[in-house]
């Protein structure tokens, strides 16, 4: 039988743990900011974005984000994978969401900041990561 999550997380460099950690609770904190816009609104909580597809997308981070957060933190390369996708159709969806305030009132994107660094943070740790995850990177200090 395979070792157990607590094992496999403490197996890992102590940056490795930071870095998922923040991966995990980055993605716990959208599902909760996309559960909470679906209490408020219903299934037409994204109305304001003209496009079906982007309406459909935001919805669908209620039920992503969560599954990407479980799936990181059990480990699994999957996870990384899902989370480096989710994070660029929704940095991207965001920006072409909202890219009319560019033109109209750049200071309304504002909001955007959080949302776009964390991204930046998954993509660009992304392969760092997942190689800690095969076993590719090899632990000096704990």
């Amino acid at each position: 039988m395979g070792t157990g999550v607590r094992e496999r997380w403490g197996g890992l460099p102590l940056w490795a743990r930071g870095v998922l950690a923040v991966y995990v609770t980055g993605f716990l904190e959208g599902a909760c900011a996309h559960l909470l816009d679906l209490t408020r609104g219903g299934m037409h909580a994204y109305t304001a974005f003209p496009q079906v597809p982007l309406q459909v997308f935001f919805v669908g981070l209620a039920v992503l984000d969560p599954l990407t957060a479980v799936l990181l933190g059990l480990l699994r390369r999957e996870g990384l994978w899902l989370a480096g996708c989710v994070m660029v159709l929704d940095v991207g969806a965001n920006w072409f969401a909202n890219r009319h305030w560019l033109r109209d009132d750049p200071a309304k994107l504002w909001p955007l900041l959080p949302l776009t660094l964390f991204g930046l943070f998954v993509v660009a740790s992304l392969p760092l990561s997942l190689r800690v995850l095969t076993g590719r990177v090899v632990s000096r200090s704990r």
